[in-house]
Order: structure tokens, then C-alpha cells, then sequence
């Protein structure tokens, strides 16, 4: 069997965040997992790089259209690695081939008569770059930017969308699993059962120039999501290409509810417009608040996938994003729960439970695969082989229908069973008795194979553990077992084992360090006047700080300095600044950013690099008792050098 799984093509006007790494992370989960059943797997990603939005991030940024998708699209690639997303494919729609087949599929539907020109007056939301209906609106409002549409009146080209209305009720009635879970599949059909309007699929140029041109009218450049939407067919070389034949038939798209219309709708309509076969499957979730309140760069608690691997490493962050939400509904993200998940079921349970069997094993066994003997086995044996083969069928199960929270669960009954088997039979005292050694050997090789089994179905969601517990089994070529290897008995009496890796240290809560900080501080003895009038200067004084705006040219972590980051500035000489904001910002995130220095300092060397002025930031303490820093900025756009006054 072949499947067929894509991401998204993330829209290029802003950096990674937890809602992007989530759908990778489960994208790349799912992937794994048909893989795990041996499946031929495609994996794609990749980003969206045209359209309005992008155009208004460059001009803020000052730079153009292209330098600004090269570099947030170079972030995105950056980014999966230290997810350990590992996709076959990385598409983007500035790619020249990608965009040939945007217009060669124009041309054909519009020589098919389902591309129109005509005037069209309606309400125009910005941010989702699309016209809205009268009923989407949420109190006069688009609900998902929050803003009122503005009313548009223009000529441009439609695609007859509402041709396929009837097709499109009728193929979602008969393929129950075309949209999951069945919440987005009831919610289309709810939209459906009014009338389809057509799609507007084109900007004219003389509002927006970075767009794929009609290929019958240079007058106009493609809507972004007739452009978008595209990439699924064009990651495989349609038409003609050979991974379009192998693998289209089982297309599984992964998305957030937010994109559920195009999805749902556009896309399925313009497949069907082109003669080509619907998509296999859609699997739609919900959104990651934090700490209950919806991720937003104006309030400042966007989560960064990077920041979040250095805080928790990259096992505990799938396992739990995946165990946590439920997939379809809404979670919440804060750090206390994904420290819960790491000291509770990572740290405590699988953690706990190789660590103290690989122990007995070096103690009990000399570092071997104990030599066993069935007739010595009880009924906890059977019945602990028998929960791993039910565990086996539920987690195949829910995995398959993007359950991953159940899968998991499945696993993790399993492993609470274990632990529960190693206080029952207690190896210890059977190690005290000579006449209870092949007793102690078959408990010892019932955990070895339970761990193994274990690993296995562990691979798709936390492969970096994974595989540190195939190195300590010494399991050959783990990278290729399949849940056909999951067959009782697959560890080898005699073979030796290797030193294990510890899998989960316990995280301890910040929050706690933090209020002893600030209960420290309140007991200082607080400042008399006198004191306090020390600080104040005089305008003379304050004349000789010489404040100017500076554009980041290029920023990097200094080795060894977790706090610090070198920035080269320009102000409008080239310059370098060593920062303490590193654990605030990524590197990645300030090229092109203004900030304000202290132009006029002397010069001091840090951690080996000379710094050349400082940066300007503003700092304030959050509800949770964590710190937020801001850099102190412009509103508009200005030349490098200019004079704060």
C-alpha cells in the first residue's frame, strides 16, 4: 500500500509557531506510523508565498517580495529538523515549476469554460485574503482576524464553483472519512446546504503584482489559494509524473480548521473541474491556546517551536502535543502541563521502567538476554502478552484515525501494567533464592521483550527515544521494523546488551525558582529618598546619550553565552552589538528588525567579542510570573542613523 501526506503550505508572513510545528509534528507522526505498518510513504510540506499579505510584511520589513519569502521560508526548513520532522518533500509556490502548473491548470479550465470574467462587489477581509458572506461574519466581524471586512467592488476572473455544489454534497454523503473528524464533515454540509457562490481566483495587477500571472490575461495574477492549493499535485510531478501515478489515489491532507473551506470546498471543486480524483482523506484540528488564551503576536505569548525543544527536547514536546490534545478540539499549551507530561508519564512511567529493567538486567543476567524456560511462566506472563496484543489492535486502531491521544493511552496502560509487574514479582527477592533463578529469567525476558515491543510502536511519535532504547536492546535494523516485528519472542537468549541512556531527566518548575526570587527581593530593605534621587540626571547629562535607529543586518549566538546574541547593525556605519536578549529572540528572528541603540559607548569586550553600543529593550513581568523583553523599536520605517530625539 502507498500514502500520501501532507501538510499545509504554511503562509510565509510570519515565523513558526506551536500551531504550525503541531500539524508538522502530526503530519510527520502519521507518516511514520504507515510507514511502521508498511506502508510506501510521501511526506510533504512546504510554504505559501504569495499574495497581499506577503507584500505588506516586506515593506515593513524594507526589503522586497523575494528577500522576504527566501528568508522566512529558509526559517521554516529550519525548523523541522529540530522537530525531527523528516518530510520527502519541501515545496514552495515561488518554485518555477510549481508555478507553470498553476497556469497550465488555469489555462485548462478556463478553455473548459469554468473560468469567467465579470464585476463583483462584496466584503474583502485582508487577512484571509478572501471575500466573505454575509453568514461568516461574527457580529459584523471576520471571526478568525477579528476585524470588519471592507466593502470591494471589482472586475475579476471566477471560477464556477457552485457548478460542483451538488457533486460535492454527494461524494462527502458517500465517503463518511473524507472529512475528519465527522464535527468538520457536518460543519461543510451545514455550509453546503445554502447556495455556493463561484470563486473569485484572481487580484488585478494594478492592486497586487506578486502572484502567478493569468496565463489569458496579464492584467491579473492568481488568488493566492487557487495558487496554493495547487502544490499537493504539483509535489508530484502531475500530470505525467510517475509519484502522481503511485501515490495521488491515497492523498491525506492535514490541516487547522481555520483553512477547513478551501480545503473542503475549493479544492475539491477545482480537482473535480480539472478531471482529476478527490483526495483521500482531510483530517482537520483545533486550535493550541496558551495558558487558555488564543496565541497572538499583539498580546506576546506566541509559543516558538525552537524555544520550546531548549526548554523541553524534542520527545517530550511531540509526546505532547499528541497526548494532550484531542485531535479536532481545541488544547491549551502552558509550561506547567507539558512539565506534568514529562515528569509524570515520560520521567516516572517509561523512563522509570527501562531505567530499573536494564538495571536488572546488568545485575541480574550479566548485561544478557536471559535464557528462559515457557514451562516457568505463570499467568501473569499470559497476561501481561495479552494486554500488549489488545494494546497493539488499539493503537493501530486510533493512530490510523488520527486518535493519536487514545493510541497513546493504549501504550501507556501497557506501561503502567509493567511497572505493576516489577513490584508483583519483585526480581530482587527472586535473585536471593538459587532455586528461583529460571523464575527471575523469565520475568527479566518478559520486560526485555515488552521494552522491544514498546520501542517499536514508540518510533512514530518519539523517535530520538526510541531509538536510544533499540541501542540499549540491541535491536538490528530498527530503522526498518514494522508492527509485524511487534510478534512475541523477538529478543535473542544470550545476545548482550548495551549500557542504557537515560530517556527523561525531571523538569523542575520554573515558577517555583521565580517566586523564591521575588519573595527574596521584597524582603530587601526598600530605597530612602535620598537613594532614589541618586539615579536622576540633568538634561545636560542626558544630551551626551547619543540614541540612534539601527537596521539588524545579521545576528548569531555567541558559543558558551546562553544569554547573548552578536547582532551586525547598520547606523548607518556597519557595527557589531553583543546583546543580552538570547533568550528572547532566536537569531533568525531579527535580520531586517530596527531597533535603538546607545550609539556613543565606549566599546567593552564580551565573551571575546567587542560590542560597540547597546540595544534598547523594554522588560515587564507577566501574570505567571515570567518576564517578557521587548526591543525598543520605531513606528515607521526610517533611514539607519537616524537621531532619537
Amino acid at each position: 500500500m502507498s500514502t500520501y501526506v501532507t501538510t499545509p503550505i504554511y503562509y510565509v508572513n510570519a515565523l513558526p509557531h506551536l500551531g504550525h510545528a503541531y500539524t508538522t509534528i502530526v503530519t510527520d507522526t502519521y507518516s511514520r506510523f504507515r510507514k511502521l505498518c508498511g506502508d510506501d510513504v510521501r511526506f510533504q510540506t512546504g510554504t505559501d508565498e504569495h499574495g497581499e499579505k506577503i507584500v505588506e510584511a516586506a515593506v515593513k520589513e524594507g526589503v522586497s517580495p523575494r528577500e522576504y519569502v527566501d528568508r522566512i521560508s529558509t526559517a521554516f526548513q529550519g525548523t523541522w529538523p529540530s522537530l525531527s520532522v523528516e518530510p520527502d518533500y519541501l515545496i514552495r509556490t515561488t518554485d518555477a515549476d510549481h508555478m507553470q502548473t498553476v497556469q497550465d491548470i488555469l489555462q485548462m479550465v478556463y478553455d473548459k469554460g469554468d473560468i469567467y470574467f465579470s464585476e463583483y462587489s462584496g466584503l474583502y477581509c485582508k487577512g484571509c485574503e478572501r471575500f466573505l458572506t454575509e453568514k461568516e461574519l461574527v457580529d459584523g466581524k471576520c471571526p478568525d482576524h477579528q476585524v470588519a471586512p471592507e466593502e470591494i467592488s471589482e472586475q475579476n476572473y471566477f471560477f464556477r464553483m457552485s457548478k460542483y455544489q451538488d457533486w460535492l454534497i454527494n461524494h462527502i454523503k458517500e465517503n463518511p472519512e473524507f472529512i475528519t473528524p465527522e464535527r468538520y464533515r457536518n460543519e461543510v454540509l451545514s455550509f453546503l446546504s445554502e447556495p455556493l457562490e463561484d470563486l473569485c481566483i484572481s487580484r488585478p495587477t494594478s492592486r497586487l503584482t506578486w502572484g502567478i500571472p493569468l496565463p489569458f490575461d496579464e492584467n491579473f495574477v492568481t488568488y493566492v489559494w487557487f495558487d496554493a492549493l495547487i502544490n499537493y499535485l504539483t509535489g508530484l510531478g502531475y500530470p505525467n509524473g510517475e509519484l502522481y501515478a503511485k501515490y495521488w489515489q491515497d492523498a491525506e491532507h492535514v490541516i487547522a480548521k481555520d483553512i477547513l473551506k478551501p480545503h473542503a470546498i475549493y479544492w475539491p471543486t477545482m480537482l473535480r473541474s480539472m478531471d482529476v480524483p478527490a483526495y483521500k482523506r482531510l483530517h482537520v484540528h483545533g486550535y493550541w491556546n496558551v495558558d487558555e488564551t488564543k496565541m497572538s503576536k499583539s498580546i506576546g505569548n506566541v509559543v516558538r517551536p525552537k524555544d520550546l525543544v531548549e526548554a523541553y527536547g524534542v520527545d517530550t514536546l511531540r509526546y505532547f502535543v499528541l497526548r494532550e490534545m484531542s485531535f479536532g478540539l481545541d488544547s491549551s499549551f502552558s509550561a506547567d502541563s507539558i512539565i506534568a507530561r514529562q515528569n509524570s508519564d515520560l520521567a516516572n512511567d517509561l523512563g522509570n521502567l527501562f531505567s530499573r529493567s536494564l538495571t536488572m538486567i546488568d545485575k541480574y543476567a550479566g548485561q544478557k538476554v536471559p535464557q528462559i524456560e515457557q514451562s516457568l511462566e505463570e499467568e501473569a506472563e499470559q497476561e501481561l502478552q495479552q494486554a500488549i496484543q489488545d494494546m497493539l489492535v488499539a493503537y493501530e486502531k486510533h493512530m490510523n484515525s488520527f486518535n493519536f491521544h487514545k493510541g497513546l493511552q493504549s501504550v501507556w496502560e501497557v506501561i503502567s501494567l509493567l511497572n505493576k509487574y516489577i513490584v508483583t514479582n519483585a526480581p530482587w527477592d527472586l535473585a536471593k533464592d538459587d532455586s528461583q533463578q529460571g523464575r527471575l529469567n523469565v520475568v527479566l525476558y518478559t520486560l526485555l521483550e515488552a521494552l522491544r515491543v514498546l520501542a517499536i510502536v514508540l518510533k512514530p511519535v518519539m523517535p530520538s527515544a526510541a531509538d536510544k532504547m533499540a541501542a540499549a536492546l540491541s535491536l538490528e535494523n530498527f530503522d526498518q521494523a514494522t508492527l509485524t516485528d511487534c510478534t512475541w519472542g523477538g529478543m535473542t537468549a544470550g545476545q548482550a546488551l548495551a549500557a542504557p541512556e537515560p530517556l527523561f531527566p525531571r523538569l523542575e518548575k520554573k515558577k517555583k525558582e521565580q517566586k523564591q526570587q521575588a519573595q527574596s527581593k521584597a524582603k530587601k530593605k526598600p530605597a530612602t529618598k535620598a537613594e532614589q534621587l541618586d539615579g536622576v540626571i540633568t538634561f545636560e547629562q542626558f544630551g551626551q546619550v547619543e540614541l540612534r535607529v539601527a537596521t539588524v543586518i545579521a545576528a548569531e549566538s555567541i558559543p558558551k553565552a546562553d544569554k547573548l546574541l552578536k547582532l551586525t547593525v547598520e547606523a548607518p556605519e556597519k557595527r557589531t552589538i553583543v546583546a543580552g536578549i538570547a533568550e528572547y529572540y532566536a537569531p533568525e528572528d531579527l535580520p531586517g528588525r530596527q531597533v535603538i541603540i546607545v550609539a556613543n559607548l565606549k566599546p567593552a569586550k564580551l565573551r571575546g567579542v567587542v560590542s560597540e553600543g547597546m540595544v534598547l529593550a523594554a522588560k515587564q513581568k507577566l501574570e505567571d510570573g515570567t518576564e517578557q523583553l521587548t526591543l525598543a523599536t520605531v513606528a515607521e520605517k526610517m533611514a539607519p542613523g537616524s537621531r532619537v530625539a
